[in-house]
């Protein structure tokens, strides 16, 4: 990490502030800003913060090509500020130069990550011109042909986390290729896909023109291919996207046989389809030339699951972050949280992943599509997946299932996410992902020891998923991403999280392999997750870490203290007094004591 700032311009500080001061002032103020390698200071300016839980705040503001941060000046007021540019979704001027009313010019930020920006500005010439214009620019660099700061870092790390994931060793490590089902490289310069990985598992009875003709009649080439295998019933969970019937209800015979061979691959009795989608919405889709398996799917049943589209999310948060920020209504908070639909649609995506792990723990193949395969489809597999394979509870694991499912499988990251793309109003933009890793805790609140991963990691992931600081979350595809050389050219998010992994670990953690896990999908046990939607608010009480697992780590650290001591006094000499000399804590009481009473005293179990 570079050091912290030690340039701060200034010149809008009170002309009664001696030099001496004023530079003392802006150090002070400075202190604890580390900027990153490849990080660059643009502008600082003195402002007004208008905290909504503090009111108007004077301060300082810095804008890296990076972050906007602000420090109070007030010793009374402690406010500090550390938002990435790549979290902010829109910046707007507010008021104008006749504004009447304190603290009514400056500018409003809206960010992706549930909380909204306001700052003040003196009334005099054009004072807030330059801050906007280049936190607008560098906010949004893809709008201005700047690049986004992942290409701009020059942060370093032991461990490269683009090796996370090798698809041809996690297919290895689910058994395959075996006598059911092979490694097709057909797409390996995207060409079947565009959007789909070189690596693909299909039917070993499909050959390649088979592939050709069924991507022929598939919403955007997307054709049915494995995810995960069982091991024992050797039960699979296929996706996909829509098949594209439209309103005269088109067949493709070579479509039909290829799902059967993937029936036929464990002799499931019956291939069970889940479309994602609300019926009613599978059906409408018939006028835009897609739709789903009719009866013309021998051997099949359709199951539709009803998760909204992506625009139903997208305003189902923003219901979401009205009652969450900047106050949290305490009087009709059960009511208002129910009307965002939140947790009902995060109900729906578990319970639909829960029937897809238990139709294939069961030995049923099954396969999962939405319309296009890459948003709900990605939901439902990912967690089935993370539901039946405890490996994807690891934490490695659990990088290589979000590599696998999520990055591999061309979830629209860019298009979801806007990064660096000013467009705030995009209809693209949807919070799939942010859902997703929400029923993931949900998971780790109800099975606390089945995941080795903690809180934190879920925190850190959803952060930089706007932070633009790593490649990890970029682009819509790994087609683009080669296009881009993200690889070659930025850093991965797992690079960071494998340097520290101590901070991501779950004391209680059990590994218990075979296990799968089945929550329980209903209102009653679902709750809103406060550490993330609501922890911009100081007035809600809650710490990263709970009473019990802090205690737990303290006592796990005592235990190997001890342990430590004893291995100390097995290896020393057998004598007491050389043993009592070797004891790394010596106090009166202990070397009084005898050797036994010593040892007896090293085992006491916590």
């Amino acid at each position: 990490m570079a050091s912290p700032i030690s340039v701060y311009n200034s010149n809008a500080l009170d002309t009664h502030i001696s030099s001496t001061s004023r530079e003392s002032l802006k150090m002070e103020l400075l202190a604890d800003v580390s900027l990153l390698p490849g990080e660059d200071r643009i502008i600082d300016k003195d402002i007004i913060y208008i905290c909504p839980f503090n009111g108007a705040v004077k301060g300082k503001v810095l804008i890296t090509n990076y972050r906007l941060y602000f420090k109070s000046s007030d010793a009374d007021v402690a406010v500090m500020l550390d938002v990435p540019l790549g979290a902010i979704s829109r910046v707007e001027k507010m008021g104008g130069a006749s504004s009447r009313g304190e603290n009514s010019y400056g500018l409003d930020i809206t960010c992706k990550d549930m909380r909204n920006l306001r700052f003040a500005l003196k009334q005099e010439g054009h004072s807030r011109r330059d801050i906007f214009e280049l936190l607008f620019k560098y906010a949004f660099p893809l709008s201005h042909s700047l690049p986004l700061f992942a290409y701009v870092t020059q942060e370093k790390y032991e461990e490269s986390g683009w090796n996370i994931y090798k698809p041809m060793e996690e297919f290895r490590r689910q058994g395959l290729p075996n006598n059911k089902w092979r490694i097709t490289f057909i797409n390996k310069n995207y060409e079947l896909c565009d959007t789909y990985p070189t690596v693909l598992a299909v039917p070993f009875k499909s050959k390649d023109e088979d592939l050709r003709r069924v991507a022929a009649f598939r919403s955007r080439g997307r054709i049915p291919v494995l995810s995960w295998i069982h091991r024992e019933n050797q039960a699979v969970i296929v996706r996909c996207s829509q098949p594209l019937v439209g309103m005269s209800g088109k067949r493709n015979k070579d479509d039909e046989r290829y799902l059967d061979m993937i029936r036929e691959a464990n002799d499931t009795p019956k291939l069970t389809i889940y479309d994602a989608r609300p019926n009613v919405n599978a059906v409408a889709n018939k006028a835009t030339g897609g739709g789903y398996e009719g009866d013309e799917y021998q051997n099949a049943e359709l199951i539709f699951l009803d998760i909204q589209n992506i625009h139903v999310m997208r305003e189902s948060l923003k219901k979401l972050k009205d009652i969450v920020y900047p106050n949290v209504e305490e009087s009709h908070w059960l009511s208002s949280l129910e009307s965002t639909h939140w947790l009902e649609h995060v109900k729906l995506v578990l319970s639909g992943a829960i029937q897809v792990a238990d139709k294939v723990s069961s030995g049923n193949s099954v396969v999962v599509h939405c319309s296009d395969g890459w948003d709900r489809t990605a939901q439902l597999t990912s967690l089935a997946m993370l539901m039946l394979d405890s490996h994807y509870r690891t934490l490695r694991g659990f990088q290589v299932l979000i590599e696998k499912e999520w990055i591999s499988f061309g979830h629209k990251f860019a298009s979801r996410i806007g990064h660096g793309d000013k467009n705030h109003a995009d209809q693209d933009r949807s919070p799939i992902f942010v859902q997703f890793i929400d029923c993931v805790w949900q998971m780790t609140k109800q099975f606390p020891t089945a995941f080795e991963f903690n809180e934190r990691l879920l925190l850190t992931i959803l952060d930089h998923l706007y932070s633009c600081r790593f490649g990890t979350f970029l682009y819509n595809c790994e087609n683009a991403r080669d296009q881009h050389e993200v690889r070659s050219k930025a850093v991965s998010l797992w690079s960071l999280v494998n340097s520290k992994m101590d901070i991501y670990l779950n004391p209680f953690y059990t590994p218990e392999s075979g296990r799968v896990l089945y929550p329980v999908a209903s209102m009653r046990h679902l709750e809103l997750w406060v550490t993330y939607y609501i922890r911009w608010n100081p007035r809600i009480q809650q710490q990263q870490q709970s009473p019990v697992e802090q205690r737990y780590k303290e006592l796990l650290a005592l235990r190997d203290e001890y342990l430590k001591k004893l291995e100390e006094l097995q290896l020393s000499d057998s004598s007491p007094s050389s043993r009592l000399a070797n004891s790394s804590t010596p106090n009166t009481s202990s070397t009084s004591s005898t050797p036994s009473q010593q040892y007896t005293h090293l085992q006491t179990p916590l």
